[in-house]
């Protein structure tokens, strides 16, 4: 599910369903992670700009759709770049029929938004503007921005630093999705780190949680009732015999 493309300034359309399943999913797909990925094509970030004008023309004749790049008057550059939200967690939403407090929305696995930035922005610029299309209220240091390729039938995933450049790298890689794309995701510490949630955020959490626990609730219940009411009626036609 793709939301279409927007720039950093502009407004986006909002996609969200509510929690239907467990509040901790487990991540699907085989990836690898890996701190060092490619680094070698990322060291050298300073390029001339001749060599930036012959990358964006290269660029721009193997993309094939109409999100291309341009080299403004300085050595500035921009273009489009595609983030997939990979969210296990709900996201806090602003303007949330609840209040002030927002609501707590799990985001669809798998959707997506094309953003229009420049060569001069940042991960941590890029996390904030993401967030901001989505409306999400929470803390973007909650959240990281991955970036994952595909090498001989294998996967790699490998965390960005807060001051990395995706176009930059975007360029670097070309427009292939499979050479190189980016991931949204929380950040992976091994545990949550539920100091880092305010308490709006953690009363929502509780509300989803009460919820799923009624709902499990009830369909204990009516298994017990479905099965009580098969053992009665057995029970009765022992004693009719």
């Amino acid at each position: 599910m793709s939301s279409g493309y927007s720039s950093l300034e502009d407004d986006s359309e909002e996609y969200f369903f509510t929690a239907r399943t467990s509040f901790f999913r487990k991540p699907s797909g085989k990836v690898t992670e890996s701190k060092d990925v490619e680094k070698d094509r990322e060291l050298r970030t300073e390029i001339s700009r001749e060599e930036i004008g012959q990358r964006i023309e290269l660029y721009n004749s193997l993309t094939k759709d109409h999100l291309k790049m341009t080299l403004g008057r300085s050595d500035v550059y921009t273009g489009f770049i595609k983030v997939q939200m990979e969210l296990r967690r709900p996201v806090t939403v602003r303007g949330g029929h609840r209040g002030p407090e927002g609501e707590a929305f799990y985001l669809p696995r798998g959707a997506s938004k094309t953003l229009h930035v420049s060569s001069s922005n940042t991960v941590k610029e890029v996390i904030v503007a993401l967030l901001n299309k989505f409306t999400v209220a929470d803390n973007p240091a909650k959240y990281a921005l991955y970036k994952r390729y595909r090498r001989e039938e294998q996967v790699y995933v490998c965390k960005l630093g807060d001051t990395e450049k995706p176009l930059f790298l975007r360029l670097v890689a070309g427009p292939d999705l499979d050479t190189l794309g980016f991931v949204l995701k929380e950040q992976q510490t091994g545990e949550v780190m539920w100091d880092a949630f305010s308490i709006p955020e953690l009363r929502n959490f509780l509300r989803i949680l009460d919820k799923e626990e009624d709902e499990q609730r009830e369909a204990v219940k009516r298994r017990y009732n479905i099965y009580r009411q098969r053992l009665e009626e057995a029970l009765l036609h022992v004693r009719t015999l």
